[in-house]
C-alpha cells in the first residue's frame, strides 16, 4: 500500500471517493496492477476511466503519483500473495 499506513488511514487521508477510484473500482489502478500480476504480465502502470476494456485507458505517462502508487500496491500485493493464474 503506502508504507505502514493502514487501509483505514489511507481511506481517511484520500477521502472515500478518491480511495474507491484508486483501489476499489473495477478498472482502477490497484485492480489493474493486481490483474497484471495475476496473469503474469509485466509491471506496466495504467488504468481505465470506466469499465475495463470498454472505456478509455490511461497510460503511465498520464498518471499522477498516487495513481502509480495504487497500481504498484495492487501489483505488489498480488505478487506477495503469489496468487497467479494456473494456465494448465
Amino acid at each position: 500500500m503506502t508504507g505502514n499506513m493502514s487501509l483505514f488511514d489511507l481511506k481517511k487521508q484520500l477521502g472515500e471517493d478518491r480511495y474507491n477510484d484508486l483501489y476499489v473500482r473495477h478498472g482502477s489502478c490497484a485492480d489493474r496492477g493486481s490483474a497484471d500480476s495475476y496473469y503474469g504480465r509485466q509491471f506496466n502502470p495504467h488504468y481505465y476511466v470506466g469499465a475495463t476494456y470498454s472505456s478509455d485507458r490511461v497510460e503511465r505517462d498520464q498518471m499522477a503519483d498516487d495513481e502509480i502508487a495504487a497500481y504498484k500496491a495492487g501489483y505488489d500485493e498480488n505478487e506477495a500473495d503469489r496468487h497467479f493464474k494456473n494456465w494448465d
